[in-house]
């Protein structure tokens, strides 16, 4: 199983299941049209367990680790 947190800079990957997430994380990642089945790439990740950096729709959007390490992707 992967998760966002183990994702590299560069990599893609295709988002599987977000139900694990914080509800209001969750909204917001559906708010910006980032949901199942959406495609993302790691832009990059911030040192110190900083927020990871990703691409989908055309847009950047930066993730907590925490919340990273809840969202299972398949890789493309």
């Amino acid at each position: 199983m992967n998760m966002l947190a183990q994702l590299k800079p560069g990599e893609k990957a295709t988002i599987k299941d977000i139900s694990l997430v914080d509800g209001l994380v969750q909204r917001r990642l559906l708010d910006l049209g980032i949901t199942e089945g959406s495609e993302i790439c790691v832009k990059c990740k911030l040192p110190f367990g900083g927020p990871i950096m990703i691409e989908s729709c055309g847009q950047c959007v930066g993730i907590r680790q925490k919340e990273a390490k809840c969202i299972e992707l398949e890789r493309v």
